[in-house]
């Protein structure tokens, strides 16, 4: 079988490249799984075993450490006009978080201008670093999204424009050991404004994902799994079929081990909207025609008055 479910209710799914050929039995199974899990919990933790794993997940992370031990006013260089794609950190509200996006970052321009940017004098192993993580998890993305559109019977020429217009962006995060007198919530309940997003940590734990019952449950990792979640614009994309997976972070472990983690994150540049393969009469279309970039200004523009439920709040009909 291609999924087991482990004990904390997160369906595993191996998606190893050298276990899956398309158009295989094994290829449709994994397939059904993907689009079951994501349609029950909105996530799943993904296995991607390959040669370099274990030495891309010992790089990566060296390489958040490094990243997040430069001095606060390196870290906070306006690099970019986009909403949330700076660097946030040093908050009352998060004491605990830190977060740094790299923009394109499986690029060689893109992993080049962020690293020039950190270390004006160059540092090629950080640049190497990131653009190896980067691929991988790029691939992940492109996989489950390849995956969803066979399984809903999407036309392949959706799957081809979210490859090619895709704006992908990688986001490094540090998490502090709360003290004694700290409180332990890293950040709050909440889900991503992406498409899908890819996450990946050290083995310091924190991640919990909530149940369509209301029940939080902890996110185990090891250095070949990630976690798959669904965000807002899949959600809408999907006609409410595919839950946004609501997650936070909870440090249990007082004065012990910082946590570092990354997540990949996808914006479709340009209009989006849901296919009509997703609509029936038992179903009618819930969501207009949006774009991303401007549902994340947004939800930017209202720092204190969040909608329940955003996505409804911006293109819901």
């Amino acid at each position: 079988m291609s999924t087991q479910p482990i004990n904390n209710g997160i369906p595993v799914i191996d998606l190893s490249p050298n276990n899956l050929e398309p158009g295989t039995p094994t290829w449709v199974r994994t397939r059904e799984d993907v689009r079951r899990a994501m349609e029950e919990l909105g996530c799943f933790q993904a296995i991607y075993d390959t040669k370099a794993a274990e030495e891309i997940h010992i790089d990566i992370l060296a390489a958040a450490e490094e990243l997040f031990n430069l001095p606060v006013e390196t870290k906070s260089q306006k690099l970019s006009d986009k909403p949330y794609f700076g660097y946030f950190g040093q908050h009352p509200s998060f004491p605990l978080y830190e977060s740094l996006p790299v923009d394109h970052p499986a690029t060689v321009e893109g992993s080049r201008g962020f690293t020039d940017a950190m270390w004006p004098a160059g540092n090629l192993k950080f640049c190497q670093s990131n653009l190896a993580f980067s691929k991988v998890v790029v691939e992940i993305d492109q996989l489950a999204m390849k995956m969803l559109t066979e399984s809903y019977r999407i036309k392949d020429s959706f799957y081809d424009e979210y490859v090619k217009s895709t704006n992908y962006v990688l986001r490094y995060f540090k998490y502090k050991a709360p003290k004694e007198d700290e409180d332990n919530m890293g950040l709050a309940s909440h889900t991503d404004k992406s498409m899908v997003s890819v996450l990946h940590q050290n083995h310091v734990n924190g991640l919990q994902i909530r149940t369509k019952y209301g029940v939080w449950v902890d996110a185990d990792f090891s250095p070949s799994s990630f976690i798959v979640m669904a965000g807002d614009a899949l959600m809408a994309w999907s006609n409410d079929k595919i839950p946004s997976c609501f997650h936070r972070v909870i440090m249990k472990e007082t004065g012990r081990e910082t946590r570092y983690s990354l997540g990949l994150g996808s914006i479709v540049k340009g209009t989006l909207q849901t296919p009509q393969e997703m609509c029936d009469e038992s179903r009618p279309l819930l969501y207009k025609p949006f774009d991303q970039f401007e549902y994340l200004r947004f939800y930017e523009s209202k720092p204190d008055h969040k909608p329940e439920c955003p996505i409804k709040a911006y293109c819901g009909i």
